[in-house]
């Protein structure tokens, strides 16, 4: 009988992660129009402040050897790593699918800029230098000519 209390309450919670509500991690796809797209691209430049102080402190970390420090040092890969795909996918999964458009007289170039963006932030999750970082926030910054503060 407590077997089968238990493939019960299994059963039970695989089916609540199925269909209990999930919190969206990006912007639905539909095109509602309430969302300030200026407060988006501030919200990337905070991912790279994130970015630009997880990379000093790994600069920091690097030669301790003390278990904290080794500790430290993997939260701050893990926040580096999290900051910079946040930033990937606000571009992919916000900007490309509802703010550049091809009917957009200059398309090309703001899939140039916005292309750049994901590209720098792909570096900066390869690397653990300030050079991509300072790259990536210069993309980023470029953007605010599309997304002006109102």
């Amino acid at each position: 009988m407590r077997i089968v209390q238990m493939v019960g309450m299994c059963v039970v919670v695989c089916l609540s992660v199925m269909i209990l509500p999930r919190q969206a991690q990006t912007h639905c796809q539909v095109p509602c129009g309430i969302y300030d797209d200026n407060a988006r691209v501030v919200a990337m430049m905070e991912d790279v402040t994130t970015v630009r102080k997880a990379v000093t402190m790994l600069n920091e970390l690097v030669a301790k050897t003390d278990v904290q420090s080794k500790q430290q040092f993997t939260r701050w890969v893990m926040n580096k790593e999290t900051h910079s795909q946040r930033i990937i996918s606000a571009i992919a999964d916000y900007f490309l699918t509802q703010r550049v458009k091809p009917d957009q007289k200059d398309y090309v170039e703001r899939l140039k800029k916005h292309h750049a963006v994901i590209v720098a932030a792909m570096k900066v999750k390869q690397n653990a230098t300030m050079e991509p970082v300072d790259v990536l926030e210069k993309c980023v910054k470029a953007l605010l000519e599309y997304y002006p503060e109102k």
